[in-house]
């Protein structure tokens, strides 16, 4: 087997799209399973999508994932130079090449549509006069046109997909060289792959239907064609229960709004890999040397796949469990926003509640929020059957552990679950009966990311004493 060579060709259109970003990790995958190497290639001939600033986005995302390019625009190699403008002048070189050899013309066409590049057809230009051409070359513009051979069929085999046979007739003459003398993607990506030297090529399954003209070209140029890998596309779910191609109607879809809203690198590139692969194993959590040891071609899959994001997150609620508390503290600090303040200030303790009942980073400011909308609740939640309270019951205990808890001066969590504790023990009655009613009184609510002296702790001193007034002022009116 040859050295594999693949590519990751992204347009600088200003992020970085799930769907792109799968493209990228499987080329990754792919060459580094066989020992191979992974080239980044920008491809920015279009440049009413050129975004300032995109190319560096291209890199950090590479960079965050851990997909290492072995050449590129920022790091050289043996084929630079790596972006597409850059290369202008070999592409109209082929472009010439091919219409010397009668398998492109020149296209002398005017339209109202701008979008050369999708503006396609077999024109009366391509059985102009030589003599007529040459005199239209000194005057007007033109783009290049790829000449389709008419009444043959085109055949060619996928990894994926398998063989693939085109009727020529079906096929439109497709501009190669734009008026501005910028190739279009379709003839880039072939005059590219080729003069780099790339074995395999991964991209999404809507380039099926231009592989028979990159055939084409492949056979014009004499070249031969690398071996391609067709994927699936991924869908969204719309609110109706259907599903299209995911949009930023359904949520986020780039790397950068994914990691704005706490999910993991390491998560996100997990739950990508398996769109459109599979491991064929039960198992679905795997490093990324895991990965690139199971990854194969034969793991892709046909059939379309739809972005779960509640699978997303299960997956990123693994990954935040198995930081070190240390990463987990360092990491969550950028999304306290939305956190009460005194939340904010006792961090380092508060962290060590939130890292076993998060999903997503984003759900830190709401999982404390409770504990600052503080508002008078339903005092029924002072009533727990398992531990044998009922309003008066829980009276009771706030009006004896009150006293105990004014009088504390070391405010620690240690310190104001041994008071509940000692109480317990004095009364005869199980903890969690000593527990609940304070814990209620703090929180305001049943299910808190913590016991009595853990809410306690984080709302402080004189704000609990002064929740526990209020409730107790409460339940004597109720009584």
């Amino acid at each position: 087997m040859e050295k594999v060579r693949t590519r990751f060709a992204p347009s600088p259109t200003g992020y970085m799209h799930i769907g792109n970003l799968r493209t990228a990790l499987y080329a990754y995958l792919y060459a580094r399973h066989y020992g191979g190497t992974f080239v980044l290639r920008i491809e920015d001939t279009d440049q009413k999508r050129f975004v300032e600033g995109a190319t560096e986005v291209i890199y950090e995302t590479l960079k965050a994932t851990g997909l290492r390019h072995d050449e590129g625009p920022d790091i050289g190699g043996p084929y630079a130079p790596y972006v597409q403008s850059e290369r202008k002048a070999i592409y109209e070189e082929y472009a010439k090449k091919l219409v010397e050899s009668g398998h492109a013309y020149y296209c002398f066409c005017k339209k109202d549509d701008t979008d050369e590049e999708s503006y396609g057809h077999h024109c009366d230009c391509a059985s102009l006069a030589p003599e007529i051409v040459k005199e239209k070359l000194k005057s007007e513009s033109y783009v290049i046109r790829q000449k389709i051979p008419r009444g043959q069929k085109v055949q060619l085999h996928d990894e994926v997909f398998g063989d693939i046979v085109v009727d020529t007739d079906t096929l439109d003459d497709q501009v190669l060289l734009k008026s501005d003398k910028l190739p279009t993607y379709n003839f880039a990506n072939v005059i590219d792959d080729h003069l780099m030297n790339i074995t395999h090529v991964i991209r999404g399954k809507e380039y099926i239907s231009s592989a028979p003209k990159y055939e084409l070209l492949y056979e014009a140029l004499g070249w031969k064609s690398p071996v391609t890998m067709h994927v699936s596309t991924i869908m969204g779910q719309n609110p109706d229960g259907s599903v299209s191609k995911l949009s930023k109607r359904h949520g986020s879809v780039s790397f950068a709004q994914l990691v704005e809203a706490g999910y993991l690198p390491e998560a996100i590139l997990n739950y990508t890999a398996l769109l459109g692969w599979s491991p064929k194993m039960e198992r679905e959590v795997f490093s990324l040397a895991e990965l690139i040891e199971l990854f194969t071609a034969d793991g892709l899959v046909k059939a379309d796949c739809v972005f779960d994001y509640k699978k997303l997150a299960w997956m990123n609620s693994i990954y935040i469990s198995k930081l070190s508390h240390e990463e987990f503290l360092e990491y969550s600090k950028k999304f306290l926003e939305g956190a009460p303040s005194f939340v904010k200030d006792k961090w380092e303790f508060a962290s060590s509640l939130a890292q076993g009942r998060i999903e997503t980073f984003g759900e830190i400011g709401e999982l404390f929020k409770f504990l600052e909308d503080y508002k008078d609740f339903d005092l029924s939640l002072f009533e727990n059957k398992k531990n044998k309270l009922t309003l008066e019951a829980s009276l009771n205990v706030l009006k004896d552990l009150y006293p105990q808890f004014e009088k504390l001066e070391d405010w620690s969590v240690e310190n104001l679950n041994a008071i509940a504790s000692n109480y317990a023990e004095g009364r005869g009655i199980k903890l969690g009966a000593s527990m609940w009613p304070p814990r209620i009184a703090t929180a305001g609510q049943m299910v808190t990311p913590g016991g009595m002296g853990e809410m306690m702790y984080l709302v402080g001193k004189e704000e609990t004493l002064k929740r526990l007034r209020r409730s107790i002022e409460r339940l004597e009116k109720e009584v």
